[in-house]
């Protein structure tokens, strides 16, 4: 389900309803924003880099990632949050990387959120950072709340995705269907009805 930023609704989304608009830089927060940012890296083509601190235990596991992402992607364990942002600066100008996922512990400040724009812009580079609630930056261009959500089927995984903040266009929020595997997905109407497969534009 679409709708819009004073609640009305819109014609269910096609797969570029999801595009990160390029050389900028993003914010996904919530349970599910591991899962959006792999969604992402399924569709950016060219080298994935995730840059996430080196005392976090869990690690993007090759085998349970999308098809095609184990083999481009590039993981940086930096020790600290100063060392992080410096990464992900440096990977947002090292084209032509295709997407740069990172996992600040941190609050961006507005100085640091204008940084990572910039670099993204010199590098013409997609960013996505992984946020904690409440901890995003002014500069973002778009900020997604993601949540996992129950499904009456069991072989099922739905995903609720919102858009609360977006510089470029409105606002919304959708239910999809996507196993994890794949860039395609269904989108979930309130009845629980399921649209085609919708895939990105090549």
């Amino acid at each position: 389900m679409l709708k819009d930023g004073s609640g009305k609704r819109l014609a269910p989304a096609v797969g570029d309803a999801f595009a990160l608009r390029p050389a900028r830089v993003h914010e996904a927060t919530g349970r599910g924003r591991r899962a959006f940012a792999l969604f992402q890296a399924a569709r950016h083509p060219g080298p994935l880099i995730w840059v996430l601190p080196a005392y976090l235990p869990e690690l993007p596991m090759p085998w349970g990632l999308p098809k095609g992402v184990s083999a481009r992607l590039h993981l940086l364990r930096p020790a600290g949050e100063t060392d992080l942002l410096w990464c992900v600066e440096e990977a947002l100008r090292a084209a032509p990387t295709g997407l740069v996922i990172a996992e600040p512990q941190q609050p961006l400040s507005l100085l640091a959120g204008r940084r990572l724009q910039l670099a993204a812009e010199a590098g013409r580079t997609t960013g996505l950072m992984l946020i904690r609630q409440d901890a995003g930056s002014n500069a973002t261009e778009t900020r997604w709340a993601c949540e996992p959500q129950a499904s009456p089927a069991s072989d099922s995984t739905l995903h609720h995705w919102s858009l609360n903040k977006n510089k470029q266009g409105t606002l919304g929020h959708w239910v999809l269907n996507w196993d994890g595997a794949s860039t395609a997905f269904h989108m979930v109407s309130e009845t629980g009805e399921r649209y085609q497969p919708a895939e990105p534009p090549l």
